[in-house]
């Protein structure tokens, strides 16, 4: 294993897959691509309802905000990484930039909202799984995984 993409978004479910992708990587000695992804604002329904993407300080304002603590633990370990934003649709783009680069998997944690919420509120996770041609590995929360539903 090469490349490792991990995603993050910087909620404690993220790092957790943070956490989990890195490790991963330091042991398959894997170069770490740390990605987040900045989805559209829709600012106004102005027009007919498309999305206005998100200004390019406010990209590089949530890349700090969102990586730095990703990059600092890749540090800490000893892994190679690189640091990426775009802004898009959080899934595609991560399958896109998946392919873009080959990885040979993506990390990505999960909120587990449930079937329901999931189906109604949509699920990143649940949508690279489904989209993607390369593995993945979803990894759940821990605190999510403690609370009976």
């Amino acid at each position: 294993m090469a490349t490792i993409l991990i995603a993050t978004d910087g909620s404690p479910e993220a790092r957790e897959a943070v956490d989990y992708g890195l490790d991963l990587a330091a042991a398959q000695h894997a170069r770490a691509v740390l990605l987040h992804v900045v989805p559209p604002v829709d600012w106004t329904r102005l027009d007919r309802g498309s999305t206005v993407k998100p200004l390019p300080e406010a990209i590089h304002l949530k890349e700090a905000l969102a990586l730095d603590d990703a990059a600092s633990k890749a540090a800490e370990r000893g892994v190679e990484f690189s640091r990426e934003v775009v802004a898009g649709d959080p899934a595609d783009e991560i399958v896109a930039y998946a392919d873009s680069i080959e990885a040979d998997l993506t990390v990505l944690g999960s909120r587990h909202r449930g079937p329901l919420a999931g189906a109604l509120l949509g699920s990143v996770s649940r949508a690279v799984l489904h989209e993607s041609r390369r593995p993945v590995l979803i990894v759940p929360s821990r605190s999510a995984a403690a609370v009976p539903r």
